[in-house]
């Protein structure tokens, strides 16, 4: 995740704005996870290397790595050093039987083979999002997750997110009070390139890269930016107006490194999207303006800022206060007249964990308590498929129609 600069949460506009520090109590979010909870991990890029971080620190056991790239192979043996390591997934699964739950970090365009292979398995997945780089696989994983009974969680992580759990509760009340637009962005300078040494391994790597296997930014990031929006509103596109360039690594690939698009619904919400590779100001963060406030969520954090004109909630009374250019700034935490008694008001911004802590430890609850997780197989394949079309969008440099027909499983 992008460190991202305080200063640059100040919305401006007429009028003083005061923005509220989003989070909840974070004992309310204590993990119950068993400890030992057998588990593996197919695919051990940064992304599986991240996945076993979090679940050393929630206690699971990861049994078994699989990988069949060599040298990610051992560099996530080293991390796991009681994990056996694999270079085939089915050999894997048939001979680690204990394993409860597997992790799928691949690549995009492995996602269904290695689904269905662990639903034969009788495996709980967690599967990476976007789920898969077509639409055709796409609907297979939601089809083979629904005819499974075992928990199935897309790695959409604003939905398992204390900080957007509580942003989507101000959502839903008078202190949001009403749609008016929306604005995201991801900005990262990063080629997308990875280092190899040989031609082939490189163009393993660079999947992201290839216009066969690849969804490009508003697949790979912007699904995941997307859902947000999907949840807090209930709604989806019906039409995605979509351009991108080459702009910055002008290497020969074909997959824009710079998109910039505009999703509209229904009644006439519209969500402004630019992602880059080539500067990183701002990061990654989500703008919801509502009548009363707006919201900027940026994944470790989350300000609202009211309105001048909007009432008093009776909650501001235990803000503390900031100055930000022209515009005051509260803080909100949970708590916060304990913390204020202990002087130790500013230490409670922001969550102690990355986002995919949070994701991961509902999954791992849901798995052992046998709850519904909170993004199942259909949120993924929806939020997926507008990933996919946000994509055809920058690709044709036109639009992209989405009817609710497109937005059904089978």
């Amino acid at each position: 995740m992008m460190e991202t600069d305080r200063r640059d949460f100040l919305i401006q506009g007429a009028g003083a704005l005061a923005g509220v520090a989003l989070l909840p109590g974070l004992d309310t979010f204590a993990r119950t996870i068993q400890d030992d909870y057998p588990v593996a991990i197919i695919g051990t890029g940064r992304q599986g290397r991240a996945v076993a971080a979090e679940l050393q620190k929630l206690g699971a056991r990861i049994v078994a790595l699989c990988d069949n790239d060599a040298p990610r192979l051992r560099s996530g043996g080293r991390r796991v050093k009681d994990a056996k390591t694999y270079d085939d997934a089915d050999k894997m699964l048939a001979t680690e039987k204990s394993v409860e739950a597997v992790f799928i970090c691949t690549p995009t365009h492995q996602h269904r083979a290695l689904v269905d292979a662990c639903i034969a398995a009788g495996k709980h997945i967690y599967c990476e999002a976007p789920l898969a780089h077509t639409v055709e696989d796409a609907k297979a994983i939601a089809s083979a997750a629904r005819g499974s009974s075992k928990v199935f969680q897309a790695g959409l992580l604003a939905r398992s997110n204390p900080v957007y759990s509580l942003a989507r509760s101000f959502y839903r009340t008078e202190a949001f009070l009403k749609l008016v637009s929306m604005r995201a962005q991801n900005s990262r300078k990063d080629s997308w390139r990875q280092a190899a040494s040989t031609a082939e391994r490189q163009a393993r790597l660079d999947w992201r890269l290839h216009e066969a296997t690849s969804t490009g930014l508003p697949g790979e990031w912007g699904t995941h930016q997307f859902d947000v929006f999907h949840w807090f509103s209930g709604k989806y596109p019906v039409r995605i107006h979509g351009n991108g360039a080459v702009r910055v690594w002008d290497d020969g690939r074909k997959v824009a490194d710079t998109v910039n698009l505009a999703l509209e619904f229904d009644q006439g919400e519209c969500l402004e999207y630019q992602a880059t590779l080539g500067n990183s100001f701002g990061g990654r963060y989500e703008v919801l303006h509502g009548v009363n406030s707006a919201f900027k969520l940026a994944w470790s954090h989350g300000w609202m800022f009211k309105e001048a004109d909007a009432a008093t909630q009776g909650w501001e009374v235990y803000a503390n206060r900031q100055r930000f250019f022209n515009d005051e700034g509260i803080t909100l935490i949970a708590d916060a007249t304990q913390l204020a008694s202990q002087n130790k008001l500013k230490d409670g911004v922001g969550l102690p964990h990355d986002s995919l802590y949070y994701g991961v430890s509902d999954f791992l609850t849901s798995c052992q308590e046998g709850k519904a997780p909170k993004t199942g197989a259909s949120e993924g394949f929806r939020a997926t498929l507008v990933g996919i079309a946000a994509h055809r969008a920058v690709v044709e440099g036109g639009t992209i129609e989405i009817s609710p027909d497109d937005l059904k499983e089978a």
